[in-house]
């Protein structure tokens, strides 16, 4: 994966169709207003176009707003837009796997749990 992220790394799906033609103050605002979610937050936010054929992820590295474009030579992205218009919230693996055309992105659970850690038992005095 071009993004070099680990799981710990959210991203979220804008949940509506986006004109690609936004840029860096467009995409900001969108993820401001319709996520509700800091653009300089270091998580990863993937737009996708209407027809989806290409798609967008902007994400803050620290220094400065970066855009990551892709635009597929043939077939169509997998489509993430819920009714509801609620972001839909993906893995780095699976927003890697959306990227290369994966059509179960969003359908069906990809990554397995997170592993929740446990505090261990501290053993009996006896």
């Amino acid at each position: 994966m071009i993004l070099g992220t680990t799981r710990a790394v959210r991203a979220f799906a804008y949940p509506r169709p986006t004109d690609l033609r936004n840029g860096y103050n467009g995409l900001f605002g969108l993820v401001k207003t319709g996520l509700l979610r800091d653009p300089l937050s270091g998580e990863l936010f993937l737009f996708v176009n209407k027809r989806r054929d290409a798609c967008k992820v902007l994400v803050f590295d620290g220094t400065g707003l970066c855009i990551f474009q892709k635009k597929l030579a043939r077939n169509r992205l997998a489509k993430l837009w819920r009714e509801d218009a609620v972001a839909v919230r993906l893995t780095a693996t699976e927003l890697a796997l959306f990227i290369e055309g994966c059509d179960l992105v969003g359908r069906r659970a990809l990554s397995p749990d997170a592993i929740v850690v446990k505090p261990l038992v501290s053993d009996r005095q006896m």
